[in-house]
């Protein structure tokens, strides 16, 4: 747990340090939030509530793609080496998992307030919908920091982290899309509780894989 923290620790002092690429990401919701909403002003019949859920969950992952893709990428060789001999690789890849889901909250956070500011609020469930962006956010982190740090063996790291991780964001993505689909009409808490035990079981298979299969990927 103390390798943890200070791993942690670390990947915010270097975030902070580097407060420029925090601002990108932020940016980045922000302008494409409102672009949307200078396109569908035009048209206003368009968003109708399930292309406003979509559209919302498009920016999402593509702000969680932006901002864990750096995880690894970021980090030079001769620090890598220096981490090698200082802590375990299951410290490694947990404090790079929980850094990047508390960086996806805050981001998920961030632009969901921006996004009903300017396209509205047609949210019946808003406790649950919250839920569907928190349990998103964390697979979200997960599956991309694992697969953030097997792109970062090869050369062209962008477009393997794309490849790779389509087939594993996929399902999770349309399980989280449906969730807050079911937050969106309202619809009884109990009609969602599938998709919450499969987010969480999904989520947790990528975290346990990832602490098992981390080191491997490590000692290369």
């Amino acid at each position: 747990m103390k390798e943890i923290s200070t791993l942690i620790w670390k990947e915010i002092t270097l975030e902070w340090r580097q407060r420029y690429a925090l601002s990108g990401m932020l940016l980045y919701v922000i302008s494409t939030v409102f672009v949307c909403y200078l396109s569908f002003s035009l048209k206003r019949n368009f968003l109708t509530p399930i292309v406003w859920n979509t559209l919302f969950w498009i920016i999402l992952l593509f702000t969680a793609v932006n901002a864990i893709a750096k995880s690894f990428a970021q980090e030079r060789y001769g620090r890598l080496l220096y981490y090698y001999t200082l802590a375990s690789p299951q410290a490694i890849i947990i404090s790079k998992i929980v850094y990047n889901s508390g960086l996806m909250l805050v981001l998920a956070g961030i632009g969901f307030g921006f996004y009903v500011f300017v396209m509205g609020n047609p949210v019946a469930d808003l406790g649950y919908y919250l839920l569907s962006i928190g349990l998103g956010a964390l697979g979200f982190a997960s599956v991309l920091t694992m697969v953030a740090g097997i792109a970062s063996k090869a050369e062209n790291s962008s477009t393997l982290m794309a490849v790779l991780s389509f087939p594993i964001i996929l399902p999770m993505l349309l399980m989280t899309i449906r969730l807050a689909k079911n937050a969106l009409d309202g619809l009884d808490r109990s009609v969602s509780t599938d998709e919450i035990s499969t987010l969480l079981a999904i989520d947790a298979i990528v975290i346990v894989l990832s602490y098992l299969l981390f080191p491997y990927l490590w000692r290369s």
